[in-house]
């Protein structure tokens, strides 16, 4: 399962969950790669983690025959989840 929800800087993020398929997130990953050539992908909790970085493993497989070569940037959020504060990590993925 994938969501996804609009930045402050108008950017597409994608939220993944623990229960993710991570090739379909890859795939919504390279998408975005090709049509905007950057995606933010938002996730929280250790198994949504996991999923995440198994999907940007595969997307950088999706991509890499036309070229592209991705690397991804893990940063630390404080976001609000149903009123409780909770720490997410959002990957800005992007070519190299």
């Amino acid at each position: 399962m994938i969501s996804q929800a609009t930045t402050k800087m108008g950017t597409t993020l994608l939220k993944v969950s623990s229960k993710s398929n991570p090739a379909s997130v890859a795939g919504a990953i390279a998408g975005m790669i090709r049509e905007t050539g950057r995606c933010e992908v938002q996730a929280i909790g250790a198994g949504a983690v996991n999923q995440t970085v198994k999907a940007i493993g595969i997307a950088r497989g999706y991509v890499a025959p036309g070229g592209i070569d991705l690397v991804a940037i893990p940063a630390f959020l404080d976001i609000e989840v149903g009123g409780e504060e909770r720490t997410a990590i959002r990957f800005i993925v992007e070519p190299r």
